[in-house]
């Protein structure tokens, strides 16, 4: 498989406090990433290195060959953590605004999507419920025919029972040649859908390993695995008192 993003030896730090600590990590192209770590362990920080949002304090970030910027930006389809659309929009508006701003903006894929989900285009997102406008929101990232799409929390305000649709629609609206790389506290609901995990801790990558290797090696799902690896350890002080 051809490689689509490499991070070499990247670190990023705010006001002289090291957030990210040089992170190595590799995304070939038709994989399925899932990004997972504890609170704080530096996943906005990465992503928004990733999209361009931020620029690395050290290291070097390529996608395609090319540095981040606007040729990477072109490749690239993000959803973010929050809603970022005017509640004065409705569907169409919406659609026609992706339309203008991306050449690989599938406009009829967005309207089957909105369709299949019962969402109605002249609705305006100030009448539609968090979820919703989540949706609507992955739907936009979904219709672009990206070579990779970064979703961070594609699914924490959705209903349990729209969830498995959701995936169904990430897994089925992507290019075989694309990639996904996914951030969520919801492990077990989409670790059947991931084909590696990359886990990173208080700004450091700590590993990256295929879904295969955790079952057949560990005989844990990525769920467990995470939960084991992760495990909450109680400061020498807080064992000291204890005793």
């Amino acid at each position: 498989m051809s490689e689509l993003l490499i991070c070499e030896n990247v670190s990023k730090s705010f006001d002289k406090k090291e957030v990210l600590h040089d992170v190595n990590i590799c995304l070939e192209a038709g994989h399925i990433y899932g990004l997972l770590g504890p609170n704080g362990s530096g996943k906005t920080t990465l992503i928004k290195l990733l999209t361009g949002l931020l620029t690395p304090t050290k290291g070097e970030i390529s996608v395609l060959g090319n540095p981040v910027g606007v040729e990477s930006k072109a490749v690239i389809s993000y959803l973010p953590d929050q809603t970022y659309l005017a509640d004065w929009m409705n569907g169409n508006d919406i659609i026609d605004l992706f339309t203008d701003f991306y050449l690989d903006f599938d406009r009829d894929r967005a309207y089957s999507m909105l369709k299949r989900l019962g969402i109605d285009p002249k609705d305006k997102l100030k009448t539609m419920s968090k979820g919703t406008k989540e949706k609507v929101q992955l739907i936009l990232v979904m219709s672009r025919r990206a070579k990779l799409y970064i979703l961070d929390e594609p699914i924490a305000g959705v209903d349990p029972a729209a969830r498995d649709y959701i995936l169904d629609t990430i897994l089925n609206n992507y290019e075989e040649d694309a990639s996904i790389l996914i951030t969520t506290h919801l492990i077990s609901d989409i670790e059947s859908v991931l084909d590696e995990v990359i886990m990173i801790q208080q700004g450091s990558i700590v590993e990256q390993v295929s879904v295969d290797t955790i079952r057949e090696e560990h005989g844990m799902s990525v769920d467990e695995y995470f939960r084991d690896r992760f495990r909450y350890q109680p400061m020498d002080n807080e064992t000291a008192g204890e005793r």
